[in-house]
């Protein structure tokens, strides 16, 4: 047995990749995509026909085509890779609303309906938003409607509590980015697997949650390296990139159980309460979350962009 067929057994995989391909050589649950996945499946030649679609989409519309043509691209690689998987694919909402509580609820109806016009239940569908305290409040209300809702941009665990507490149906921590930050401000060149802050940081997610009995489930992300796949053995899902899904089909190695729900019982876990106030306190007193929570929205907005202006092109 390789250690993907191992890590299926108890951690259900995802794919993190916007090609199709390679989604269907690995044969994951489900599979996530974002902003910069997409637009770097767009420029590939095989892809264009989903664009096209798109823009004929926009035109017909009497207002804002752009608008409308990005939220078609976005689902309609979304429509593709359901094709593929027997789960959920996750979509996210623009990231230049991740401030906007309305606004992100606006957008997630749009995707929804996008979706259900074209014959696909919401339940297999995971609006995917920042992990803000405005992002939060959005999905609280996206959940009460049955349009379950993936925290991402995820690097704390008070993001983390608010977000189970609002009821999201999965959050994604950023393990590797966590990572990324720590070797910048240390000068640490490389951690042990088992030290590496980001797999400690989504080790403590997971605790917390199954230690007080919260029905979100963690969906570990961002990986740099396998053993920080190998470390996270357990967690609820993991989605990973093909480069390292490859990785895990080629090993033999052990790959025993690191988390289980058992395990987190036991520990000395004391319950934080989290408000708006303690949120954004404790966000701002966390150097690292705050950073690339900003980085990571910035870079979002940035693929958006670029992906406007070349749907912006092609609507002209």
């Amino acid at each position: 047995m390789n250690q993907l067929e191992a890590l299926k057994k108890f951690t259900t995989v995802v794919a993190d990749s916007g090609d199709f391909e390679s989604i269907r050589l690995y044969t994951p649950t489900d599979s996530t995509t974002n902003p910069s996945l997409i637009y770097a499946a767009s420029q590939q030649p095989q892809y264009q026909p989903l664009l096209d679609d798109a823009i004929r989409y926009g035109k017909k519309q009497p207002h804002n085509p752009l608008v409308h043509t990005l939220d078609k691209v976005f689902v309609n690689f979304g429509l593709e890779i359901l094709k593929i998987v027997p789960g959920r694919v996750s979509t996210e909402v623009d990231a230049r609303l991740s401030f906007d509580i309305e606004g992100s609820i606006a957008k997630a109806h749009q995707l929804i309906s996008l979706y259900e016009q074209a014959g696909i239940d919401r339940k297999r569908i995971l609006i995917k938003l920042a992990s803000t305290w405005e992002g939060i409040l959005a999905a609280k209300e996206l959940e009460k409607e049955g349009i379950h809702c993936n925290m991402t941009l995820m690097f704390s665990l008070p993001q983390a509590i608010a977000s189970a507490e609002a009821k999201a149906t999965l959050i994604s921590p950023f393990v590797g980015r966590i990572l990324d930050w720590y070797k910048k401000a240390t000068g640490t060149p490389s951690y042990p697997p088992h030290e590496d802050p980001g797999v400690q940081s989504v080790t403590l997610i997971y605790n917390y949650y199954k230690k007080f009995g919260y029905k979100t489930q963690i969906m570990g992300a961002s990986f740099r390296n396998k053993d920080e796949i190998t470390e996270l053995a357990g967690c609820d899902l993991l989605t990973i990139s093909p480069h390292l899904l490859e990785e895990l089909k080629n090993s033999t190695s052990p790959l025993p159980r690191k988390l289980s729900p058992e395990g987190a019982k036991s520990l000395p876990l004391q319950k934080i309460g989290i408000d708006e106030k303690s949120f954004r306190y404790l966000l701002n007193e966390d150097a690292m979350a705050t950073e690339k929570l900003s980085e990571g929205i910035r870079n979002f907005v940035a693929d958006i962009l670029k992906l406007e202006k070349l749907l912006k092109a092609k609507l002209s």
